[in-house]
């Protein structure tokens, strides 16, 4: 039996990992990606705010990461999906047939990006729907782009994009913006950049490509279209929480609750990192919370055995 099962190896879980074998405890970190990094692989901007360490971006930083753990003794699975989890028992099955079990367990599955769940998002991703404002910035160039969202992502992409795109409108659903007020007060001085409040963008259209979006706003008798040259949609992150949710409690978006010991309602059982954390997520806080859970996890270990 393991002393700790780490589920997902982005900033949260490799910082767990590597604090677990600072601390001499048997460790298994189980990620379903062909590799390690989680969100910090979409991460396009230089990353400067991280305490003693700058980078040009989030793949730069878990280089970083990754030269630092390759010396750790933790056993590291990529490319494993989990078909199951007993919190209760801390057993983990995968889908190859392995049942893996442990003394503790350490979510940090993470956030994805939200969706928005009309018809061509898929179809046209990577084909005008774009992963990237700071990415795909010159393959939109000169083109007119359609941002969704209100919050500081959203708004952020569309000063960027406002930069080399004739004109960027701006889809928020809700009556005014949730960025911060210095974001909003830059977008107001760009002529280029239309805001609508209180819309949805309702369809993508295109053929090859994206070439328009359809466009519902409060009160209009039907919706228009809108010819666009690229589409990025920025409308939040939702926890990767559904392998967990009806063994423990989460929030009302389905984040999952911790104490301070980043402990969740099942004992020996914690949450790090942004799928516990939605009112900060950092790469600094993911890291912390990775080094809180593996202390208490080892304390707890050390004090049992005496």
């Amino acid at each position: 039996m393991l002393d700790v099962i780490i589920i997902g190896a982005g900033a949260a879980g490799l910082s767990a990992a590597l604090w677990c074998d600072e601390l001499g405890l048997d460790a298994l970190v189980l990620e379903a990606s062909s590799e390690i990094g989680g969100q910090l692989l979409r991460v396009y901007n230089p990353i400067n705010n991280y305490l003693g360490v700058q980078a040009t971006d989030g793949r730069a930083l878990r280089d970083l990461f990754a030269a630092q753990i390759e010396a750790a003794e933790f056993d590291l699975w990529t490319e494993t999906e989990i078909e199951r989890v007993d919190l209760t028992a801390k057993r983990v099955l995968v889908r190859s047939g392995e049942e893996l079990q442990a003394i503790c367990l350490i979510i940090a599955t993470g956030v994805r990006r939200r969706k928005l769940g009309v018809p061509g998002e898929a179809e046209f991703a990577g084909r005008g729907v774009l992963e990237s404002g700071v990415r795909e910035r010159d393959q939109v160039a000169g083109k007119d782009v359609c941002i969704v969202g209100g919050g500081d992502a959203a708004v952020e992409n569309a000063l960027l994009l406002a930069e080399v795109c004739p004109t960027v409108t701006l889809v928020h659903r809700g009556a005014r913006l949730r960025a911060r007020p210095e974001f909003v007060e830059r977008l107001r001085a760009e002529h280029c950049i239309t805001v609508f409040t209180e819309a949805w963008v309702t369809r993508i259209i295109g053929g090859e490509r994206a070439e328009a979006v359809e466009i519902r706003r409060r009160g209009a008798i039907k919706p228009f279209q809108m010819a666009v040259g690229g589409v990025l949609i920025r409308i939040g992150v939702e926890p990767n929480t559904e392998l967990f949710r009806a063994q423990l409690r989460t929030d009302e978006q389905g984040y999952i609750t911790v104490t301070s010991e980043q402990e969740t309602t099942v004992a020996h059982v914690f949450a790090i990192g942004d799928v516990a954390n939605p009112r900060a997520p950092t790469i600094a806080g993911a890291t912390g919370a990775g080094a809180t859970a593996a202390k208490v996890i080892a304390s707890r270990l050390q004090g049992a055995q005496r």
